[in-house]
């Protein structure tokens, strides 16, 4: 290629990034600001990432109803009302990017032809109902057993201690860097056949990736998540080609060689993987540094875990309740529908609080306490409902109850040492840094 044939390649991808950006991105984001400014009440959870009133918004919005209509798109605030949208045939995720109308979703397909748009776009599971959805969930469920995920705890412990190990001589680091994103990216790796010397960039990538699940972004935040996102399926690409020739005995390269009606394409294999990584992923990372920074506040809660340790399983629950690793959803109306006594017309989108839904007072009682021995803990829905109710649940639930156990079995004086930095996203809430001292 000439260096003016390349100049031209890559105005073409810049237009096209452009477009794709504005899609996406750039209507939605001046969409929300206009609303913002007309006093939507649901319009500043999706613009403002990290915000310190996420909840006392999520109350008022309950205290108004069960759906609140407040223009294209609807709120859910509640938990029954979110349970019963997760769960019902009537609602579906729309293909992804459901607040677009349709013929700037089909618009959106066309410019992005069949690269990956995000970590969880078409044909990811989580983009795609049933039943193109139901064969994929079918074919992956399997590595997710309770008793495939059992074997896994040996194999989680042992690197864990191999991390916590490397940290004893050290008398403060970042719990994020050093351990939250350690594990995670070592046992999602162990699933998808990822050489070691390869996690480190599925990490940074993967890292820098996860900001496309937001709305709204800048051109600036949407070219970089982009780049990311290329770099990270340009990888799965390779990988899954690798492994189709030499398949080793991982979640992905069974799946690579598969024929008959359960054979998956490449682009298929792609997502697979990269869905693996998202949500095995990013979701632990958070979920574990939510809980340090929670039991850093909480002191008399974390005395109770040291004093039964069998209380750590209801403990990731209580976490995964109070402080959500996801945040929001979004479902469409396929066809009229009524919920919880409000009627919703075909094609009305809705975000689904679940941080908000974890909070319920009429399910949990006194649901802005944080306590480990909460009986319901459990029924939160951070994990989702419904079909695409996560299908990682107890690994993440698994790698977190042992990564913080024996986290605080080694350094039991371990406290947080810094100002910790929240994660700028909206979708996913968790830590970009969290200093810990694990001196006395």
């Amino acid at each position: 290629m000439s260096p003016e044939q390349g100049l031209r390649s890559a105005a073409r991808e810049r237009a096209a990034s452009a477009a794709r950006w504005g899609l996406s991105q750039g209507l939605p984001r001046g969409a929300l600001r206009l609303a913002s400014l007309r006093g939507d009440p649901v319009a500043p959870l999706l613009m403002d990432p990290g915000r310190d009133d996420a909840m006392a918004i999520a109350d008022g919005l309950r205290r108004r109803g069960p759906v609140v209509l407040t223009g294209a798109l609807g709120a859910v605030p509640g938990h029954a009302a979110a349970n019963a949208v997760l769960r019902s045939d009537s609602f579906g995720v729309g293909g992804g990017h459901g607040e677009l109308p349709p013929h700037l979703r089909r618009l959106l397909d066309r410019v992005t032809r069949d690269r990956a748009r995000g970590p969880v776009d078409p044909p990811s599971m989580l983009a795609v109902d049933p039943p193109q959805h139901t064969r994929y969930r079918r074919l992956v469920a399997k590595a997710f057993t309770p008793r495939h995920v059992a074997v896994l705890e040996d194999r989680i412990a042992e690197t864990a201690d191999e991390l916590l190990a490397a940290l004893a001589s050290v008398g403060g680091f970042d719990l994020v860097a050093r351990y939250a994103s350690q594990l995670p990216v070592a046992v999602i790796g162990d699933l998808l056949g990822v050489d070691p010397k390869d996690r480190q960039d599925l990490l940074r990538w993967g890292d820098s990736a996860a900001l496309l699940l937001d709305p709204g972004l800048s051109w600036r935040q949407f070219r970089e998540a982009e780049r990311a996102m290329v770099a990270l399926a340009d990888w799965f690409t390779a990988h899954v080609r690798r492994l189709r020739a030499d398949p080793g005995d991982d979640l992905l390269s069974r799946l690579a060689v598969l024929g008959g009606d359960d054979a998956l394409d490449e682009v298929e294999l792609r997502a697979v993987g990269l869905l693996v990584l998202a949500a095995g992923f990013e979701t632990t990372v958070s979920l574990i540094s939510n809980a340090v920074a929670l039991l850093d506040r909480h002191p008399a809660q974390l005395s109770k875990l040291k004093g039964d340790p069998d209380l750590w399983g209801n403990a990731v629950d209580e976490v995964l309740r109070y402080d959500s690793p996801v945040q929001l959803t979004m479902r469409v109306a396929y066809e009229d529908a009524v919920i919880e006594g409000v009627r919703l017309g075909r094609g009305q989108s809705l975000i689904l609080l679940l941080a908000g839904a974890n909070r319920d007072p009429a399910v949990f009682d006194d649901p802005h306490t944080f306590a480990v021995t909460r009986p319901n803990a459990a029924d939160h829905i951070a994990f989702s409902s419904g079909v695409h109710y996560c299908l990682g649940a107890g690994l993440a639930r698994l790698e977190a109850r042992v990564a913080l156990r024996m986290l605080y079995e080694r350094f039991p004086g371990l406290r947080v040492s810094g100002v910790p930095q929240r994660r700028r996203t909206r979708v996913l809430r968790g830590y970009e840094r969290l200093p810990v001292a694990v001196g006395p």
